[in-house]
């Protein structure tokens, strides 16, 4: 059950911390390692604090050993927090591992639930009797699932004979079985062709709004971020940089936008108001400009109609070049 008066998911000042041991130089440094070894504390997780409501899909992104995966591992009660505290659904996760599963489903996109030798129906019978789902439930559910994933066809067979995409469909039933109101997915569409990562993020977009699933999706295709998440967080070194809306983040720090321009007989010299050329090739000229100093209309009618101007475009900032421009030079790239 849900409660009704609080957020799904509290975190506040949670961390984790790890500490490593240093490799040592030559001989004694080797033997050093055995009889004093020297460590290195790592934050993977460093203070981070925020709430996720009932319904929310949020993309969690950052550079790998960000503490992604970190973060999915103590919502879960895999790890226990070095310190802070986090509550799922009103309940600490690491303390009570069992009542916690129960709230939860998780799909990792390079690891499966899944039993490698037996029939797919069977893994999810498995896990039905393990949830002590009744038959009518288990069943409903699985129709439901089967039905919006497209799987009926491969039910039958043994999961090492499905392709990547019909396990990952697996998977992630198999993480819906008991009806949890969250679903954790960590890089769910890697090795994905584009026709299979396409029927999972209609499914997750059905599964939400039918369902009210609230979910929390790491990832590096932020293609996939583009597509579902409403809201963004972007976590570096263990910290939480950056949380916002989809809508916020393209507007702060989508301002700069390309226009192409194709000539019919190669570039011409142009003298821009505004912006600055990026590249040329043969009869094309890409010229960056920032959409608070020049309007796309402005910066093409101050080119002038006689420089031969076969077409044009506008390329807009998608969150892909945001994302990358932020890992790059910080949050105060805008």
């Amino acid at each position: 059950m849900i409660r009704a008066d609080t957020s799904l998911i509290q975190i506040s000042n949670l961390s984790k911390h790890f500490k490593v041991v240093q490799p040592g130089a030559g001989v004694w440094g080797k033997a050093r390692r055995w009889i004093a070894p020297q460590y290195k504390l790592i934050k993977a997780v460093d203070d981070i604090s925020f709430e996720i409501q009932q319904g929310d899909i949020v993309g969690y992104l950052g550079p790998n050993g960000a503490g992604k995966s970190t973060t999915i591992k103590l919502l879960t009660g895999v790890l226990y927090p070095t310190g802070g505290t986090v509550r799922i659904n009103g309940r600490e996760p690491h303390a009570d591992r069992t009542a916690n599963a129960y709230n939860i489903g998780v799909v990792y996109g390079q690891r499966s639930q899944l039993w490698w030798d037996l029939p797919l129906v069977d893994s999810f019978e498995i896990l039905a009797a393990m949830y002590k789902l009744p038959a009518v439930q288990y069943r409903r559910t699985v129709d439901f699932l089967a039905e919006l994933l497209e799987m009926r066809d491969f039910l039958d067979q043994p999961v090492r004979k499905l392709s990547l995409g019909q396990r990952m469909r697996g998977d992630l039933v198999a993480a819906l079985l008991h009806e949890p109101p969250i679903l954790y997915l960590d890089e769910p569409t890697i090795g994905l062709d584009v026709i299979s990562k396409n029927k999972m993020l209609q499914f997750l977009q059905d599964l939400n709004a039918e369902r009210k699933t609230t979910i929390l999706l790491t990832t590096h295709n932020l293609s996939d971020v583009e597509q579902l998440c409403r809201r963004i967080m972007i976590i570096d070194h263990g910290k939480v940089i950056l949380d916002t809306s989809q809508h916020d983040l393209l507007s702060r720090f989508g301002q700069q936008r390309q226009l192409l321009i194709e000539f019919e007989d190669g570039v011409r010299d142009v003298a821009l108001p505004a912006g600055r050329v990026l590249r040329e090739e043969v009869n094309k000229l890409w010229i960056a400009f920032d959409r608070d100093e020049i309007s796309a209309f402005a910066l093409v009618t101050a080119l002038g109609s006689d420089k031969g101007i076969k077409d044009i475009a506008i390329k807009e900032p998608d969150i892909e070049t945001i994302v990358a421009q932020i890992y790059e030079r910080g949050i105060d790239s805008e």
